[in-house]
């Protein structure tokens, strides 16, 4: 049930396998197993065992049991928040190690993983440790006749899914919310990047946490994501992945009513106008897009930039990604920009550049696939200019290192433009003027709007989007409440 590994940059540790539940690890029903691949070398890690509807079943009733036995029901809100607390420090103290799987398995710069994203799982489930034993109810005046009060309640077994782009960080941001409100998880991995994770589960029980309180399981979506959304002991969903995907689990959600929380893909606009600090700008719009491979929900891939400014600015963002873009070993220091995920996502990004071709947008830098020491599924940071709105790169979600760059005449225009997509999810502009900058903010459909700055979320803060892009918020307090059911408790007093 475990492997012993070993990375380039000498880290070794005994990887686990199997299926994650009850606190052990176990194989799947049948056998059946997904290989993870190193997507810098294109070379086999291990093979994890893939859960069937039946492991599905089984993960299911470990947590509907833990939800009701007195060892995670009866306890305090102070103790879970404990239990949470002691998994952040556990996670702090296997940092390098949880950093070296997330590259080896997704590709991202080692340097990233273990500055950025072992920190966020720390933060995140320190922060919905505090609020374990301060998510209150109220008590509601309505006249001496009657006390009324409401109380927070878990909802039960929340099945949740993620995405393979943020392996460690959706793991965070799923079970943060839901373990912090009292209830219990199935956590479903994406079967592309499930090694991270999976050791996550060790420490998971060394922390203590009750049998049956988190089930992890690897798998494939159709089979085991299909079996955990309709399961009629599954009483939410939360999901962070594609639009279509997520459509699709509306529709298997709906056969119960199951409580969901999506959120899905984006097509994020960076407005920059006349008066805007164009160094700033070229600087975080770099960030923007090209960071973590581009492989960002909210990347902001649709750059609108005033006429007056645009051959300054595209100057200034070229200079940019040709200084900070180095394409590398995910395990080398000076790499920015590992490998796409897997190979199927470098072809479909590939596939993207054609259409820009195709369509007539003129390719300013890169467009050309970049295999470090003849392997990996690198891509040339590309920047796309003369685009036009019904351009495919415009209009629809790359999940790669692709921008496209158009010139807009006025404010108007530019909202206008910005608006022009199926998605909502972030947004960023760039002026001096702050009157202008509240204006066009409340102007944009997005759940999210950065003035100045550009995908600089926080844990503290709400995330999520508008149409396409999902439905419900993470993160911040506004996280909490898609994990609790409110209940009104109505007294008589005359009685």
């Amino acid at each position: 049930m475990e492997v012993e590994l070993s990375a380039p940059n000498g880290k070794r540790w005994t990887q686990p396998l199997g299926l994650f539940i009850n606190n052990e690890f176990v194989k799947s029903s049948n056998g059946q197993t997904i290989t993870s691949v190193n997507p810098a070398t294109e070379e086999e890690i291990c093979s994890v065992f893939a859960a069937t509807e039946e492991d599905v079943d089984k993960a299911v009733a470990a947590a509907r049991k833990a939800f009701k036995h007195p060892s995670w029901k009866s306890l305090s809100g102070t103790e879970r928040g404990a239990l949470m607390v002691k998994l952040a420090d556990l996670v702090a103290q296997h940092a390098e190690t949880l950093a070296t799987i997330e590259c080896l398995d997704n590709g991202k710069p080692y340097s990233v993983a273990l500055s950025e994203n072992v920190p966020e799982v720390i933060n995140v489930l320190k922060y919905y440790a505090g609020y374990a034993d301060k998510n209150f109810g109220q008590v509601i005046d309505v006249g001496p006749a009657k006390f009324a009060y409401t109380v927070k309640e878990p909802l039960g077994v929340c099945g949740q899914i993620i995405p393979w782009n943020y392996p460690l960080d959706m793991a965070a941001w799923k079970l943060g919310p839901a373990l912090c409100c009292g209830n219990t998880v199935v956590l479903k991995l994406a079967e592309q990047t499930p090694l991270s994770v999976l050791y996550m589960a060790k420490l998971i029980k060394e922390a203590g946490f009750p049998p049956g309180v988190v089930n992890i399981i690897n798998g494939h979506g159709p089979e085991a994501g299909a079996a955990l959304v309709q399961h009629p002991n599954v009483d939410k969903i939360a999901f962070t992945g594609s639009t279509a995907t997520g459509k699709q689990i509306m529709k298997m959600a709906s056969g119960t009513m199951k409580n969901i929380t999506l959120e899905t893909g984006g097509k994020s606009p960076l407005l920059i106008f006349e008066d805007a600090d164009l160094d700033l700008a070229a600087t975080w719009s770099h960030t923007g897009i090209m960071s973590n491979q581009g492989q960002i929900c909210t990347a902001t891939s649709r750059i609108l930039v005033h006429e007056k400014v645009c051959d300054a600015f595209v100057e200034k963002f070229k200079a940019k990604v040709k200084d900070i873009s180095i394409l590398g070993d995910p395990f080398e220091e000076s790499t920015f920009q590992g490998p796409q995920v897997t190979k199927a996502q470098y072809e479909r990004v590939l596939g993207y550049i054609r259409s820009g071709k195709e369509e007539g947008a003129t390719i300013m830098l890169g467009g050309e696939a970049a295999p470090h020491k003849g392997k990996g599924f690198f891509i040339q940071p590309t920047v796309f200019t003369d685009v036009k709105p019904t351009m495919k790169i415009f209009q629809e979600e790359i999940f790669g290192p692709c921008v496209a760059i158009a010139a807009f005449k006025t404010e108007e225009e530019a909202i206008e433009l910005a608006n022009n997509t199926a998605y909502g999810l972030g947004a960023a502009l760039f002026t001096r003027d702050l009157t202008r900058a509240h204006r066009v903010a409340r102007e944009i459909e997005a759940g999210m709007v950065w003035i100045n700055s550009s995908n600089d979320s926080d844990f503290r803060i709400p995330f999520g989007g508008v149409k396409q892009s999902g439905i419900g918020r993470e993160l911040g307090e506004a996280g909490l409440a898609p994990y609790c059911n409110i209940k009104a408790i109505h007294v008589n007093m005359t009685a």
